[in-house]
């Protein structure tokens, strides 16, 4: 990627927002209201943290502020061990991220970056056409979970027999938890999560603040990413596509878990929507070909319009 000559490093503020009883903790990299939309990244999960997607950052020394914040839950956001599946859910996180927006004062000029079920939520705030969003990035996004289930298990069945018997095993005795599991979990997640040996620190730090209290991701997912046995399993946006004003950039890799089959209807309900898939990717290209992932990145956000004036009329008589 290439930015500006001579830029420096962006300063970075850290803090928290209230939202309602509880807080939400942020880091914003490079001033805000200077012109260019914030990039609002939204990680996966969900029960994930902001940490495998901290590199965005360097997008604040060509002068776009990054926001990324851990939501509810997870990292340094308040956690909430004792609740229950009544309250994860997909209403409490687009919440949480209006309040954010409100609460940063970037309400009216921003992009969101969503990866993983990150880009499920960045779509369903979206399809809203709230006036201050200028583009949206989709990475390694199913569009439902309903597809995202049936392409596990084609997946699964690419895995070496031994494997998936061993996997299947655990799983069907309940005991996801054990080191044996793990083990063979690490050839799936090798192969269509992160293929870089080792794995970085940004991405293994997420990990382990996830596995530190697992309660969003085990009651909204489930034990692993091939086994959505949570509350999200039947959830999807697809319903919502076709109103998503913001122009779009989808992201995937090629060995991605998040197949062209579960990307394929954001291709085909956005309106105005391109897609990149990155060829030695798995599921955090951002990590896997950064280089590339800047450049993509950089040249859609430099190509968005000072002010994107297609309205949900236009989109419906044009679809």
């Amino acid at each position: 990627m290439a930015m500006a000559s001579g830029a420096k490093a962006a300063k970075a503020v850290k803090g928290w927002v209230p939202f309602g009883e509880y807080r939400t903790w942020f880091r914003v990299t490079g001033p805000v209201g200077a012109g260019r939309p914030a990039v609002v990244c939204l990680h996966g999960g969900p029960g994930s943290t902001h940490d495998y997607l901290l590199n965005l950052s360097r997008l604040a020394e060509d002068g776009w502020p990054v926001v990324h914040y851990d939501q509810l839950g997870n990292g340094g956001s308040t956690h909430l061990p004792d609740k229950g599946a009544d309250f994860w859910t997909p209403e409490l996180f687009a919440d949480e991220l209006d309040n954010l927006l409100k609460a940063l004062g970037i309400a009216d000029n921003y992009v969101l970056f969503g990866q993983s079920w990150g880009g499920l939520l960045a779509a369903r705030h979206a399809a809203n056409a709230p006036q201050g969003l200028k583009g949206l990035v989709i990475a390694n996004s199913p569009a439902s979970y309903v597809l995202w289930r049936q392409e596990m298990e084609v997946l699964r069945a690419a895995l070496p027999p031994e494997n998936d018997a061993k996997l299947r095993r655990h799983e069907a005795a309940g005991t996801t938890d054990s080191p044996e599991y793990f083990d063979a979990m690490r050839v799936f997640y090798d192969r269509h999560v992160c293929r870089l040996s080792p794995w970085p620190s940004d991405y293994l730090n997420s990990l382990m603040e996830t596995s530190n209290d697992n309660t969003v991701y085990s009651i909204m997912n489930g034990p692993s990413e091939f086994t959505v046995t949570g509350t999200l399993k039947d959830y999807s946006v697809v319903d919502c596509l076709p109103d998503i004003t913001a122009p779009t950039l989808l992201i995937s890799g090629r060995h991605d878990e998040a197949t062209p089959v579960t990307v394929q209807p954001y291709f085909d309900h956005i309106p105005d929507v391109r897609w990149e898939i990155f060829e030695e990717s798995s599921h955090v290209p951002n990590l896997e070909e950064p280089q590339r992932f800047f450049e993509v990145l950089v040249e859609f956000l430099r190509g968005l319009p000072a002010a994107h004036t297609i309205t949900r009329r236009e989109v419906t008589s044009n679809a």
